[in-house]
């Protein structure tokens, strides 16, 4: 199969998770709430999860599977660093003043020497051959907020007190003036059904956007979009984030629907915030077939068994 785009949109499950918090007021730690309109145009104000914590998870699962699999990183990115190649003194050491690059020159670079920067995106921020450069390459990967369906959503905070076994028996009302460290928090869980949209353009893995050529071998495309798509999937079966050593997420279930298009047609994507979201995108799939045949195929799936399915399927019908 040769895939142009895909998209993913549905609808997780999530139970008592904390995931993604916007700070704390004293002892009180805060929950993520965003405002969003319904498909009748009523304004709610829900639990979300930010596409940037899923960016971050994806990012994450990439970098191991790349690893495993001999990919190439720069050194920012081999260490996991959040300033990527812009860390890397090594990449750029062959230019100098004399040879000094044009920004395609860096991209092709960019491109072949790193997976991370390739599919992640990154704004080179940094002097290279005698010039401040300031160029930067959009991520193939295109993150929604996961937002909670407002009926099916909710967020509680529970008490929590860490306890100093050496001040046990001594009680709150102790008179010798010590600190008996009790310390009182409160931590919220969420649990919630999460409207899910993620957009994957496979065809600029390894493409320079500058000069509209690919950078790289048609051997090393398929190896990155292998990776690419085992990071979307792992992304979802373990979606990892804050406070997972107490709150770790109970997946429950994972439905909706992978669109994959083989052309320069986009693969259809609508939010699961819809009720009738996998019926629209599959009747606006039928119509883009109508203008070029069999240009974009529907995967639906109802569990996250089905969901893997389907992204093993992508995965073994990789072609460069």
């Amino acid at each position: 199969m040769k895939l142009h785009s895909f998209a993913i949109s549905g609808l997780i499950t999530l139970d008592m998770h904390s995931l993604n918090n916007e700070g704390s007021e004293g002892n009180h730690l805060q929950t993520r709430q965003v405002e969003v309109v319904d498909e009748k145009g009523e304004l709610h104000s829900v639990n979300a999860i930010s596409g940037d914590m899923f960016k971050h998870i994806q990012a994450e699962h990439l970098f191991l599977v790349g690893k495993g699999d001999a990919l190439s990183f720069c050194d920012g990115c081999a260490n996991f660093d959040p300033n990527r190649i812009n860390v890397d003194d090594n990449i750029f050491k062959s230019f100098t003043k004399e040879n000094s690059p044009n920004d395609t020159q860096i991209l092709d670079l960019v491109i072949e020497k790193c997976l991370g920067d390739d599919a992640e995106g990154i704004l080179i921020t940094k002097e290279v051959g005698g010039k401040k450069r300031a160029i930067g390459r959009k991520s193939v990967l295109e993150f929604g907020w996961l937002v909670g369906r407002p009926d099916k959503t909710r967020t509680e905070s529970y008490f929590h007190v860490k306890f100093d076994k050496r001040s046990r028996g001594k009680g709150a009302g102790s008179d010798t003036g010590e600190n008996i460290g009790q310390n009182i928090f409160h931590r919220p869980a969420s649990s919630g059904q999460y409207a899910v949209v993620l957009n994957v353009d496979l065809f600029r893995l390894g493409r320079n956007d500058i000069s509209m050529a690919y950078a790289i071998t048609s051997e090393e495309r398929k190896k990155r979009i292998n990776a690419l798509l085992k990071s979307v999937l792992f992304t979802f079966l373990k979606p990892n984030g804050a406070h997972r050593n107490t709150q770790n997420p109970h997946i429950v279930n994972f439905e909706g629907v992978i669109t994959a298009s083989g052309s320069s047609i986009p693969s259809p994507m609508i939010s699961a915030l819809n009720s009738n979201y996998q019926e629209e995108i599959t009747n606006i799939a039928g119509y883009l077939n109508r203008l070029s045949s069999a240009s974009v195929s529907i995967m639906p799936f109802s569990n996250l068994e089905g969901f893997s399915k389907n992204m093993l399927e992508l995965i073994e019908g990789v072609e460069g």
